[in-house]
């Protein structure tokens, strides 16, 4: 079975920016402040995390403002965000309780992205934050793996079943060994990458997030708009704050 998503040739790594042009969620007056919100007993809000149903969500479920990211693990510009912006955002807005931060996974290189978002998210709901960050730490090392596999097997890629690719993939790049070294089993690592459920699943789900207007990554959403001409945590923050932060 072969999936829209895979057919096109892998992209390079740099070319997975392009935040969309939907509209600008800050364009409008900037709103009143919101309130901050009490975390439950012995926790911050960063521990509260839950799976939804496009992504994982980091912070108070009833946030007024609710800030989604979609993302690709090997994109450099949103390792970059996660650099510049995920200890601001989470210590200064997500644990106030007035933001949640959802992380939905975009496939923006295809194949190529595969490994790393199935076992990224075949991880317990509490690992899912912890791995993502420590995936972006580690993506030019995986990055430069695949650069260095022979262009033969690259070619092969091309006739291979999508769950065959991924565990190819998973191996040549170091993201099966990653995932060992945080505990997961060779044979749990096999049996996500092989699992065509999940396959089917983020096919919809990048088809779907296409009809919302996400064509690069990484793209923002602040309450449901788009958030054009943010890419950045510089250029996010505004945006944020004139959301109420």
């Amino acid at each position: 079975m072969r999936l829209w998503f895979l057919i096109a040739p892998l992209l390079a790594l740099a070319a997975c920016s392009g935040g969309g042009d939907a509209g600008n969620a800050a364009a409008s007056t900037p709103a009143s402040p919101v309130a901050s919100a009490t975390a439950p007993a012995g926790k911050q809000w960063r521990d509260v995390v839950a799976k939804t149903d496009l992504g994982h969500r980091m912070g108070n479920p009833d946030a007024p403002i609710k800030l989604v990211e979609y993302g690709s693990r090997m994109c450099p510009t949103c390792r970059k965000f996660e650099q510049d912006g995920f200890d601001p955002l989470i210590e200064n807005y997500v644990n106030s309780g007035k933001v949640s931060f959802e992380f939905r996974d975009f496939l923006v290189h295809g194949a190529l992205d595969l490994p790393t978002t199935i076992l990224g998210e075949c991880v317990d709901d509490d690992a899912f934050f912890p791995v993502l960050e420590q995936m972006f730490q580690a993506q030019p090392d995986f990055a430069d793996k695949f650069t260095s596999m022979p262009d033969s097997a690259k070619q092969q890629m091309q006739t291979m079943e999508p769950t065959k690719i991924a565990v190819m993939l998973g191996e040549k790049m170091g993201v099966i060994d990653f995932m060992q070294k945080r505990g997961m089993t060779a044979d749990k690592a096999r049996a996500c990458l092989t699992d065509q459920a999940t396959i089917d699943r983020l096919s919809k789900e990048m088809q779907q997030a296409g009809q919302k207007g996400v064509s690069g990554t990484p793209s923002f959403f602040i309450n449901g708009e788009q958030v054009d001409d943010a890419v950045t945590w510089s250029q996010l923050e505004p945006k944020l704050k004139a959301a109420g932060a």
